[in-house]
């Protein structure tokens, strides 16, 4: 399936953190990739993402404002599966 690309802008970017802002049109998709950093995600909008791994699919309503952390991780994608565009800031700790 070729799904449109999510868009990033990067709004810090220093010693400590890199701070960015994450947009999802509908159906659009980050591309697999993996952290090299331990991170926490702030939604800025409320709505279901779905997240693929090699070892399947896994769908998270997530709610405005109410943040996630995760651990340097495995290999993934995230994608939008709603009908309405879906924002986060992704906080990646240095």
């Amino acid at each position: 399936m070729n799904r449109p690309q999510a868009i990033p802008t990067v709004q810090i970017d220093n010693e400590n953190v890199k701070v960015t802002q994450w947009r999802f049109p509908p159906n659009a998709e980050t591309g697999w990739h993996r952290h090299e950093m331990n991170y926490v995600v702030v939604p800025q909008t409320t709505g279901p993402l779905l997240l693929e791994t090699p070892q399947g699919e896994a769908t998270s309503q997530l709610t405005t404002g109410v943040p996630y952390y995760r651990p340097v991780g495995v290999e993934h994608n995230v994608v939008n599966p709603g009908c309405s565009d879906f924002i986060f800031i992704e906080i990646e700790l240095k």
